[in-house]
């Protein structure tokens, strides 16, 4: 067991890093279906898993220059407090109804990045500046609400203000880091955190995640986004479905 939770390990913080999450949606699959947590437990699991290869991560993606803090800046202006409110308030709110707005909005998003991949002609300037901060306030509500990562809405916010694939990616991982140190605060007075599950799946992510910047910095920008905006997009829309089924 421990082998096999340092290899998926591995593979979540190689390919998430890559897209600019934090895997929180993994992590807890994994978490729930193959370490058998249960969900409290997988939630605060999660963001403390996660955190040490988004370190890493952005570090790694700071150092190719891709990283724009200036969007990063203002994602988090809302989404922080988006992180706190949504810890308050996650206890009220009824599963159903919360599982189908996420899947809303994941499915929403996920439909924008496939269609901007397939008519890359077409401009981002036409959002509105305000765009942004919603984009904040849907991934720090994931965080606080489920312990996701919020990774997919800033993902997606990103790329539809126009920044290449990289540069999201760079830029996603380094706000995200804010969002779990806010969410395992919360997570974790409410749900154990599994120590030797999370540090087995954390150790394998760290590695992940401290090539694949380097890796991606190697080829043409504009190919990586080419290959890799559709596939956040359709991974976007999976989610969407796996929140509903």
């Amino acid at each position: 067991m421990a082998v096999v939770l340092i290899f998926l390990g591995f593979l979540v913080g190689a390919f998430i890093i890559s897209m600019g999450g934090g895997g929180g949606s993994f992590y807890l699959g994994i978490l729930i279906g193959v370490a058998h947590l249960s969900p409290a437990s997988a939630a605060a699991t999660s963001l403390f898993t996660a955190l040490p290869a988004l370190a890493v991560g952005t570090y790694s993606h700071y150092r190719t220059g891709n990283m724009k803090f200036s969007y990063g800046n203002k994602i988090l202006v809302t989404a922080l407090p988006a992180t706190v409110v949504g810890s308050l308030v996650s206890g009220y709110i009824p599963v159903t109804i919360y599982n189908w707005a996420i899947a809303i909005i994941l499915f929403g998003l996920g439909v924008q990045t496939i269609l901007k991949s397939v008519r890359p002609g077409k401009s981002s300037a036409n959002l509105k500046p305000w765009t942004v901060y919603l984009f904040g306030v849907l991934s720090g509500l994931m965080v606080g609400i489920a312990g996701l990562s919020g990774g997919g809405p800033v993902m997606a916010g990103l790329l539809l203000l126009g920044l290449n694939m990289p540069q999201a990616a760079a830029t996603s991982s380094y706000t995200l880091i804010a969002l779990s140190i806010v969410g395992l605060i919360f997570h974790s007075t409410q749900g154990n955190i599994n120590w030797q599950v999370g540090l087995l799946i954390m150790a394998g992510s760290l590695v992940g995640a401290a090539i694949m910047p380097r890796f991606l910095a190697r080829f043409d920008p504009r190919k990586v986004t080419l290959i890799l905006r559709p596939v956040m997009g359709i991974l976007l829309v999976l989610m969407a479905v796996r929140f509903i089924v």
